[in-house]
């Protein structure tokens, strides 16, 4: 398996009281799956992806990419090899205001070292997602759409085994909705997996695996 989730739990305390956000969470990812987790806000999604992609330490439990438990790294380990295998679309907007578009895709690059043109890459992403006209406009010239379209792209810089897309199309209208979930099963097609939240029931066609969250419990239809 790509990726495996064992017991997975995250426990926040508040007014003196302990709760689980998620809690023992198990999951088994192949190479070329595309896993949608679908639930209601609050239900433990986000917090199970910012634990996957290494953003967040989990209470217990563990998460093992090819068999390395990703939290038996040091933080500047776990930050490698995020850059390196992970691709994170977030929600909201995400991209630097003060970057063009193509410098914001280029950027994951700069973070590691490694060899390569990344402006030729991020030559190839542009077009790959359809907007190399955009390439030097700023964040603040782009439709919802468009922006989608380049955290995407930048996601995608660095050639991640895993793209991990956090209600990527909750601000969008239906037809850009379409447009964005057809690249993401473009994007599997062609080789990456793919794992997905969402809480929009026509999005779950586009992938081959539906689980549910709810009260952070993690369930597979």
């Amino acid at each position: 398996m790509l990726l495996e989730i064992e017991g997975l739990t995250k426990e926040y305390t508040r007014g003196g009281k302990t709760f689980p956000a998620v809690e023992r969470a198990e999951l088994s990812v192949g190479r070329g799956d595309f896993v949608s987790i679908i639930g209601r806000s609050g239900s433990g999604k986000s917090t199970l992806l910012n634990m996957i992609a290494g953003f967040l330490p989990p209470t217990s439990g563990s998460i093992k990419l090819e068999g390395a438990d990703l939290y038996a790294l040091k933080d500047k380990e776990i930050s490698a090899l995020r850059n390196a295998r992970l691709g994170y679309i977030p929600q909201g907007a995400g991209a630097l205001s003060n970057l063009t578009v193509f410098d914001n895709i280029r950027l994951p690059y700069f973070l590691s070292r490694r060899q390569g043109d990344a402006s030729g890459r991020a030559s190839f992403l542009l077009d790959e997602v359809g907007i190399s006209p955009l390439a030097g406009m700023l964040p603040s010239q782009l439709s919802g759409g468009e922006l989608r379209r380049v955290l995407i792209a930048r996601a995608l810089m660095n050639e991640p085994d895993i793209l991990i897309a956090d209600e990527p199309t909750s601000d969008l209208d239906i037809e850009t909705t379409g447009e964005i979930m057809e690249l993401l099963a473009r994007i599997n097609k062609n080789g990456t997996t793919v794992l997905l939240v969402t809480h929009e029931l026509d999005t779950l066609k586009f992938g081959n695996r539906v689980l549910t969250m709810a009260a952070g419990r993690l369930t597979e239809e």
